[in-house]
């Protein structure tokens, strides 16, 4: 017969065997509604315990002019650099069972189920979004919704004397996303186009759904995906997404758009550790699996290829 006191150290010496088992089950899990990682590029790079990133932006300018050749005076070109430094920061989450649960499954020869630790690596996906989306205040982190280096414009009133896109006409909405992708162009000199337009869930569905006229056979979704400065510039296509997130970012807690180039050079967010699960530690009669891993907030590193539109 088999001794209580062993009992706590064969159910751990079970959960050690388990645990790989049960994570490579679980970083196989994809979470589609997750989608910090498809609209801000991730860096990696940084060691795992480094407690900041350092990064530099620089703006350069000049303008060439007519000499000849006795001319002693040349036109020079000049640039600023600036110093940034991003903050990391550890979070953890983990999961655990407890003695009687632990040996029922090793007494009948039954695999621990994941359930527990796909929860863990969920609520860990939640909390990288929800940094990455609207930043922490606490720790000084700005989120890609709201970062304060941006420009964001109030919409204008249409014929209706309001500004919401539920109360304007199809070219009024037109119009607010074209003058919003243009903005990103004139501001930076012509150098940078937006490649990239998030919308509140409403105001998405509105235009995915109403048509651009009695007559027409084609959403404004459909008419702005082709009819856009982006899409006429490059030849290539907008993403559009409807973002739940946006509904209240905007100034006043209205509605914001946010049209910005999708690039590392512009913007980044570092993940230097993924989430980790450690060992299986014993705490009394429970066996805890601690998850940790180290973030930071969201880099904009040159502003200009970024724009808000509020009150949509």
């Amino acid at each position: 017969m088999q001794r209580f006191n062993d009992s706590p150290q064969a159910a751990l010496g079970f959960l050690v065997s388990q645990t790989s088992h049960i994570e490579s089950e679980v970083y196989k899990i994809k979470y589609p509604d997750i989608t910090y990682s498809e609209l801000i590029p991730i860096d990696t790079t940084a060691g795992q315990w480094a407690t900041s990133v350092t990064y530099y932006s620089m703006d350069g300018a000049g303008k060439a002019a007519w000499i000849n050749g006795a001319s002693r005076d040349i036109p020079m070109v000049d640039t600023s650099r600036e110093k940034h430094e991003t903050e990391v920061s550890m979070a953890g989450i983990g999961y655990q069972y407890n003695i009687q649960e632990l040996n029922q499954a090793r007494m009948l020869g039954q695999n621990l189920s994941s359930d527990r630790a796909a929860v863990a690596r969920r609520a860990y996906e939640e909390y990288v979004e929800d940094v990455a989306f609207n930043g922490d205040a606490p720790k000084g982190f700005s989120g890609l919704f709201s970062h304060p280096s941006v420009t964001a414009v109030a919409a204008p009133n249409g014929v209706s004397g309001t500004a919401t896109w539920a109360t304007k006409t199809p070219d009024e909405i037109l119009k607010d996303v074209n003058d919003t992708l243009s903005g990103v162009y004139t501001g930076s000199n012509t150098v940078e186009l937006a490649d990239t337009l998030l919308l509140p869930e409403p105001q998405y569905l509105l235009i995915a759904t109403k048509r651009l006229d009695s007559q027409a056979m084609i959403t404004i979704l459909d008419w702005v995906r082709k009819n856009n400065v982006y899409t006429v510039k490059t030849g290539r296509e907008l993403t559009i997404r409807g973002q739940r997130q946006l509904i209240n970012k905007g100034a006043g807690a209205t509605a914001r758009m946010v049209a910005y180039r999708r690039d590392p050079t512009v913007v980044k967010m570092h993940l230097p550790m993924a989430l980790t699960f450690l060992a299986p530690q014993q705490v009394i009669f429970n066996f805890v699996v601690p998850g940790m891993f180290r973030i930071g907030g969201v880099d904009v590193r040159y502003p200009k290829a970024f724009r808000y539109l509020d009150g949509i």
